[in-house]
């Protein structure tokens, strides 16, 4: 019991994180696992956006590779959404799935 109110309590802390990225910004998963307070996390922020249910209002497109690119596999359903919805939000992504960070990562002011 105890371990998955843990969990639950990190998966929120992720979630958390993920809303605050604004429209037209990214965040690397090792980023949003930095900010949740859960460094050197970055699969767990990955297993806790996939645990997301389909229609889930969380920004997870928002969220790629530390290189910056889509991490999700090419090809996959999921990767295509990801690349709509963030064309959509005017972030450009090349037909490998890489889009700039330098242009386009979230900078959050410290808090």
């Amino acid at each position: 019991m105890g371990e998955d109110n843990t969990k639950s309590e990190r998966y929120r802390r992720i979630f958390e994180v993920v809303r605050r990225i604004p429209k037209g910004r990214v965040a690397t998963y090792g980023q949003v696992a930095d900010l949740a307070g859960l460094p050197r996390h970055a699969r767990l922020v990955g297993y806790a956006l996939n645990s997301l249910k389909a229609g889930a209002r969380l920004p997870w497109h928002r969220v790629v590779g530390s290189p910056g690119r889509i991490s999700l596999p090419e090809g996959s359903e999921s990767h295509y959404e990801q690349r709509a919805r963030l064309a959509m939000e005017g972030v450009e992504v090349d037909v490998d799935g890489r889009l700039s960070l330098r242009r386009h990562q979230w900078r959050p002011r410290s808090r």
